[in-house]
């Protein structure tokens, strides 16, 4: 059987060794340049593609004629995709015999769009999931064939929890991969009343607002910090980012935003309690560890106010 590749980032990577391992006949694999304003801290498709004498295709848009007349000549009887940035027309998803099949970081119908794996971390989730389905002209809204349930642990950042979806997205098309080929898959179609759809986010979206809770904003730092843009506010006019942090249960009141030193560090109160700051950096400085090295940044200050930072 031939199958055409659309795959992108660490989970098209691990999904495509499984094509490769299993020895399917890969006709033409299509993956995105690296965009250099990124962070590029994933795994190439590129580099897999070439290491295994597989062709490699960047298309722009793949969705312009010269690319889907180039699938239709490639006669695939399956399409995948595998962390592919782009929707697929109907023209591309009418090509395949077997259908276009994605692989989606969510536990669908929950989580549909862009960057499920941050916001699940956004929005305090104890859960998430892989998901194959096949493809229609709305994102992630086709036919379920089969699901993996992935925990989230407290102590888990969007890397950390990117290598668990990696691990289960291999495991889940290595399970469901002989019945695809065989055509005996199930196929569920999506309660759309069940689900949720999220868009793409932005560096901006970083900005920390103090009124939330603190467990909100442990929530948002977890899921922004490195390799991602970050979660910052604003000290002295000077940006900080703040790369890791916790709630703590904090008595005293103290309006959010408020930088509380204390003997344990660097604390600030948020809309229901405090936050403590492990580690932070000011914009273009090197990286601090809390109260300690910005009161040295900040030539010996005992205490500081935070820019207005609620929209």
């Amino acid at each position: 059987m031939k199958i055409a590749v659309l795959a992108y980032h660490n989970i098209g990577c691990r999904c495509l060794e499984v094509l490769i391992r299993k020895k399917q006949d890969v006709v033409g694999v299509f993956t995105h340049r690296d965009d250099p304003g990124e962070n590029i801290w994933f795994d190439s498709v590129a580099d897999l593609a070439r290491a295994h004498g597989l062709s490699c295709h960047f298309p722009g848009n793949i969705n312009d004629p010269h690319w889907v007349d180039l699938l239709k000549s490639l006669r695939p009887d399956l399409i995948f995709s595998f962390y592919f940035r782009q929707m697929l027309s109907r023209q591309i998803l009418e090509i395949p015999a077997k259908g276009a099949i994605n692989l989606h970081g969510s536990y669908l119908p929950r989580y549909r769009g862009r960057c499920p794996v941050n916001w699940v971390l956004v929005k305090g989730e104890k859960e998430t999931g892989v998901t194959l389905h096949y493809m229609v002209e709305r994102p992630d809204a086709g036919d379920i064939i089969a699901q993996a349930r992935v925990g989230i642990d407290f102590e888990d950042t969007a890397l950390t929890l990117h290598h668990k979806m990696e691990r289960a997205a291999a495991r889940l098309l290595e399970d469901a991969l002989p019945r695809i080929l065989a055509g005996t898959n199930p196929r569920i179609p999506q309660n759309p009343s069940e689900g949720s759809y999220f868009g793409g986010r932005r560096p901006e979206d970083g900005l920390i607002d103090w009124t939330r809770t603190s467990m909100e904003i442990h929530n948002l730092v977890r899921a922004v910090t490195r390799p991602y843009p970050g979660a910052f506010t604003f000290l002295g006019g000077r940006k900080v980012f703040i790369w890791k942090a916790r709630p703590v249960d904090v008595r005293e009141a103290a309006p959010p935003g408020s930088i509380l030193a204390t003997e344990e560090g660097l604390l600030v109160a948020t809309g229901d309690g405090a936050i403590r700051v492990i580690e932070c950096q000011l914009e273009g400085g090197p990286e601090l560890g809390g109260f300690d090295d910005l009161r040295e940044a900040f030539g010996g200050a005992d205490r500081f106010d935070l820019e207005e930072t609620v929209s």
